[in-house]
C-alpha cells in the first residue's frame, strides 16, 4: 500500500493514523462544547463545565464568556483570578496563570506554534507560567516559552515574545520594558466577577 505521497505504508502506519484522526476529531468537539459552554450567563455553570474538562481553577477565580480553549487539561488557574471576556487560553502545553491575576478582554495565551524553518512546518511547544498579580491587558498576546513575573503589568495590544521580570511594565511588539510597577508589597483582592460577563 502507498500514502498519498507514493510512499510505502504499513497496516500498522494506517491504524496509527487513523488513531490520531479519531483523536484531533475528538480534541476539537472538546474546543467547540466548550466555546458553547463559554456563551452561557452563568458563571457557576461555566466554571463546573470548565472543572470538568480538566482545567484547573482556584477558588474565587472567574473566567467570563467567549473564552477559547485549546487542550483544557493542561490549564490551572489560581484563586480569585479574573480572566476577560473572548480569551484564548492554550493547553497544548502547561498554562499556569498565579492567584490574583488579572486578565482583559481578548487576551491570547499560546505555548504551541509552527516552526517557521522546518522542512515541515512541525509543531513546537513550550510551557507559559504568569506569576501571581500580574495584570494583562486587552488584546495582548503572550507566545510559547514565555514567564511573565509577580505583578508584572502587559499593556494593551502588546505582544510579548520573551521573559518578563517581576514588577516590570512592558509594552509594544515585541513588548519591551517601559517601567517598573513601584508597589511591591501587593496584597489585594480583584473582587466579584461581573453576573452576566
Amino acid at each position: 500500500m502507498k500514502d498519498t505521497s507514493s510512499q510505502k505504508i504499513t497496516s500498522q502506519d494506517i491504524l496509527r493514523k487513523i488513531w490520531r484522526r479519531i483523536n484531533t476529531i475528538l480534541l476539537e468537539f472538546d474546543v467547540f462544547v466548550l466555546h458553547v459552554v463559554g456563551c452561557i450567563p452563568s458563571h457557576v455553570i461555566r466554571r463546573f463545565f470548565y472543572r470538568f474538562s480538566g482545567i484547573k481553577i482556584g477558588s474565587g477565580s472567574t473566567i467570563h464568556t467567549g473564552a477559547r480553549f485549546y487542550q483544557p487539561e493542561n490549564i490551572s488557574i489560581g484563586k480569585d483570578s479574573i480572566i476577560g471576556e473572548k480569551v484564548v487560553l492554550d493547553g497544548r502545553d502547561t498554562l499556569t496563570i498565579g492567584d490574583h491575576v488579572d486578565f482583559a478582554s481578548e487576551v491570547m495565551v499560546y505555548n504551541a506554534q509552527h516552526a517557521i524553518e522546518s522542512a515541515t512546518f512541525a509543531a513546537e511547544k513550550a510551557p507559559v507560567h504568569i506569576g501571581d498579580y500580574a495584570f494583562i491587558g486587552p488584546r495582548a498576546i503572550i507566545l510559547p516559552g514565555v514567564t511573565i513575573g509577580k505583578g508584572a503589568v502587559i499593556a494593551a495590544g502588546a505582544v510579548v515574545t520573551k521573559d518578563i521580570p517581576d514588577f516590570a511594565i512592558v509594552g509594544g511588539v515585541p513588548a519591551k520594558i517601559i517601567g517598573e510597577r513601584k508597589n511591591k508589597y501587593l496584597h489585594y483582592r480583584l473582587g466579584r466577577a461581573a453576573w452576566f460577563r
